[in-house]
């Protein structure tokens, strides 16, 4: 509960206890913020055992915990039910990349070492795009497809 209370802050504490309390009240004070800090616990388990039984046999391995988002992610992780593991060791990203780069590579030296019409407006398989098309007659209409509008 209190994981992050320093030593030196600690101290700052109990000086500051002892002064506002008196060390003749310090003692009673103590034992009944012991006292109100343990019903709380009782009420807070009872609760929990409530709500348990309340949610029937399904949910007797609920923890409370579980409800932290971390705690959750972490946990259905931890069990792997979706085989993340075997996915990501199966799948290696560097292998991937180098057939990749690799066919890339060899497309680019098959494109190069063809020949290749100028004629046609390509320029080693890439198309020219600063070039304006040629003037068609009225006959050579592109394709309509009367669906697709």
């Amino acid at each position: 509960m209190f994981n992050d209370i320093g030593p030196l802050e600690l101290l700052t504490i109990i000086v500051l206890a002892v002064l506002v309390f008196g060390p003749d009240k310090l003692p009673k004070v103590i034992q009944d913020v012991m006292r109100t800090i343990r019903k709380i616990r009782e009420f807070s388990e009872s609760a929990k055992q409530d709500i348990r039984q309340e949610l029937g046999p399904e949910f007797k391995d609920f923890e409370f915990e579980d409800l932290n988002p971390k705690t959750f992610i972490r946990k259905q992780l931890e069990n792997d039910d979706l085989g993340l593991k075997e996915i990501r060791n199966g799948f290696d990203l560097k292998k991937e990349m180098a057939e990749v780069t690799d066919a890339v590579h060899s497309y680019e030296s098959d494109s190069s070492s063809s020949p290749s019409t100028p004629s046609s407006g390509s320029a080693g398989g890439r198309v020219d795009m600063t070039k304006k098309p040629e003037d068609s007659g009225p006959d050579d209409r592109p394709p309509f497809d009367a669906d697709a509008t």
